[in-house]
């Protein structure tokens, strides 16, 4: 920590929000940014988070019938052309291969060489290189549904890039799906995304608000797009995830077509939906605080970091002991059909360890020395509190609790965002009132103002376009739970039958 500041992460939120996240990031030894521009290298504490998070999903998809398969890296540019809406969607994003070969260059260098007859683009996304093998895999009603997911990386060549909220190339899960009726692929739209909100809300503790985007705002080549949008600290949304229902868009590109009852041939529906490592941004931004990241027990890489302390090699073979039986002990417990993961630190760097670990977010920290141990305690702090807040507790009662304090963290944890929305959310009407609501006051954080607008808006996409070229605010969802009430558009004051979110975004 530095003298200036009472925390362990500078600048803080008020002071620098941006560069606190980064901070964040930097201090949790998550991620670092690679000699790849806009890539980045996701290290063992990241990458835990990440297969935490494959593993409910993994879990979920196939509880709902979903299959795992992998499509390859490279797409044909002929398939992305196949649907206009799309290849207009993602050219400006895409990465394309044409050479197969490099060869030494007349100055000793290494030069592309053999070009390819076709071009290949890497992967934006899959949309049409699976349908190409599912209009190869269907041909009756008797083949249908197809429920397939794939865990890849994709690449989207952006400009302005963020570890994890934005990067060239980035971790996700892909779902597609091929449907006899239009009416089973709309359920299954709606279920996956039901999926996502689960997973934001029961695992990564990010309250969301499910919703429907606008025309356009939708997926490019989808009927239509639905989507969860939370809230992170510095007001802003972010998309944590989509589910796409493609009506036969694709199919009529793909030739997915296949023979119904009556032997009539008619095209499949389809689907798709994605997440991706952005979920873990979008953890750090709801959680962390001034000192680090904090991480939901449901999601953390870990959930108990044991710190021995000793001042004597004697001492030191016996609190090692106590604290391996303790570890031991830990590892035996379930939770949420999980076992604990349980840290030992016996780095002899002090007082030093307990700041590594608040600001790396394990959930609970444990502090063992000889008192404790002629005790038959541990001193115990939870992240979810001040990093002084610290506890004596038996050893048994410890063990026997751990489970129900994990619990109280995590609701603690969903409660204290969910706050943080309903407080920052506000109906509005009027659009002097909306354009000052997204106006920088005169104040020590300029960039940090507004929240999420609930607001009327008639439709109109050149109401929507005006807002956004004139306060960088979107509509971000149509939510299903809007009331339907009536009112008046908020840029031209036109008749609007219901509320929409409007905010800024990542």
């Amino acid at each position: 920590m530095t003298k200036q500041a009472k925390t362990a992460i500078s600048p803080t939120r008020q002071e620098d929000y941006p560069e606190w996240y980064q901070q964040v990031v930097k201090a949790s030894d998550m991620a670092e940014r690679s000699p790849v521009r806009g890539c980045m290298v996701i290290k063992p504490w990241g990458y835990a988070i990440w297969e935490g998070i494959v593993r409910e999903l993994d879990d979920m998809f196939k509880t709902t019938g979903v299959k795992n398969a992998y499509f390859p890296l490279f797409i044909p540019l002929s398939f992305l052309e196949k649907e206009a809406e799309h290849v207009e969607g993602f050219a400006k994003e895409c990465a394309v291969v044409t050479h197969h070969r490099l060869e030494k260059g007349p100055e000793g260098g290494l030069v592309p060489a053999g070009p390819l007859q076709e071009p290949l683009v890497i992967r934006p996304t899959s949309e049409t290189i699976i349908g190409d093998a599912f209009a190869r895999w269907v041909t009756s009603y008797r083949d249908l549904p197809v429920l397939i997911n794939q865990w890849a990386n994709v690449v989207r060549w952006e400009m302005r890039t963020r570890i994890f909220l934005r990067t060239s190339e980035f971790l996700w899960q892909e779902g597609h799906t091929a449907h006899a009726s239009q009416a089973e692929a709309v359920e299954r739209t709606r279920m996956m995304l039901d999926v996502y909100a689960r997973l934001a809300e029961e695992i990564l503790a990010i309250p969301v608000i499910q919703g429907r985007k606008t025309p356009a705002e939708r997926f490019p080549g989808a009927v239509d797009t639905l989507c969860i949008e939370a809230m992170m600290q510095d007001r802003k949304a972010l998309q944590a995830g989509t589910s796409h229902f493609l009506g036969q868009n694709f199919s009529k590109a793909s030739g997915i077509k296949f023979q119904n009852p009556e032997e009539k041939e008619e095209y499949a529906w389809t689907t798709s939906w994605g997440v991706s490592t952005r979920l873990i941004g979008g953890l750090i931004m709801t959680h962390a605080d001034d000192d680090g990241l904090v991480l939901p027990p449901r999601a953390a890489a870990a959930h108990v970091a044991l710190m021995p302390i000793y001042r004597s090699e004697q001492e030191k073979a016996l609190v090692m002991e106590y604290t391996q039986s303790l570890a031991c002990r830990l590892r035996d417990v379930f939770y949420h059909n999980r076992r604990l993961i349980v840290e030992v630190d016996d780095r002899e760097i002090g007082g030093a360890r307990g700041w590594d670990w608040i600001r790396k977010g394990i959930p609970i920290r444990v502090e063992i020395g000889p008192r404790d141990m002629a005790a038959e305690s541990v001193f115990m702090a939870r992240r979810d509190k001040p990093h002084k807040d610290r506890v004596s507790i038996s050893r048994k009662e410890f063990v026997a609790r751990i489970a129900e304090i994990l619990d109280d963290m995590q609701q603690n944890l969903f409660e204290r965002a969910l706050a943080f929305q309903k407080e920052n959310t506000a109906k509005i009407d009027g659009r002097d009132a909306f354009y000052a609501y997204f106006t920088p006051k005169n104040s020590e954080q300029p960039e940090i103002h507004g929240g999420f607008a609930l607001a009327h808006w008639c439709a109109s996409n050149a109401c929507e376009s005006r807002i956004k070229e004139d306060l960088s605010v979107t509509i971000r969802s149509i939510p299903f739970e809007a009331e339907f009430e009536n009112g008046f558009c908020v840029y031209c004051g036109k008749p609007s039958g219901r509320r929409v979110i409007f905010a800024k975004s990542y």
